[in-house]
């Protein structure tokens, strides 16, 4: 049996020809309905420019007097007098300090990535220590500054270290 290629033979086709697509008609209905639109419209200003303006009348100014009213004699509320010789005590307490904080910026499974922590946080200016920490999950190197002795202090180096790109940095009392 004599091979046959399947993909060159040719298929029996029908001799088709394409319509062309058929053009749209002109739009006479849109064309129309916008000059009858701007035709009303140009009328309309036509008719509001030919009528007479309105004349309004002048309201008249209000009347000011120049007097000022009589001052009273006597002083309307006794307060003022109460509080002219008043003397206020407060009392002014030291607030205990609740201890030294530190600054944890992060904590590493690997001690490189803590020292490149540490580098960062040099280049901000600040100095840190990394301390090695064990676990029941195993050895943690954590990156701390301090000691501060109040929050405050802290706070403006944490707020310092934003500005530098270290988001991560927690405050906690010094263990």
């Amino acid at each position: 049996m004599p091979k046959r290629d399947y993909v060159k033979t040719a298929r029996p086709q029908a001799k088709s020809r394409k319509k062309a697509p058929a053009k749209a008609p002109f739009p006479w209905l849109v064309l129309s309905v916008t000059a009858g639109l701007v035709f009303v419209f140009g009328w309309f200003l036509w008719t509001i420019n030919q009528q007479e303006p309105v004349a309004t009348k002048p309201q008249p100014a209000a009347v000011v007097k120049d007097e000022l009213p009589e001052r009273p004699t006597e002083e309307p509320y006794q307060y003022i007098r109460e509080l002219e010789n008043r003397e206020v005590v407060v009392e002014v307490r030291e607030l205990e300090s609740r201890g030294p904080f530190q600054m944890q910026c992060a904590s590493f499974r690997s001690e490189q990535q803590a020292d490149a922590m540490r580098a960062q946080i040099a280049f901000a200016g600040f100095s840190s220590t990394i301390r090695r920490t064990e676990g029941s999950n195993g050895v943690w190197y954590r990156v701390v500054l301090g000691p501060y002795d109040s929050r405050r202090q802290a706070e403006a180096d944490r707020n310092r270290l934003r500005r530098n790109g270290i988001n991560s940095c927690q405050i906690w009392n010094w263990n």
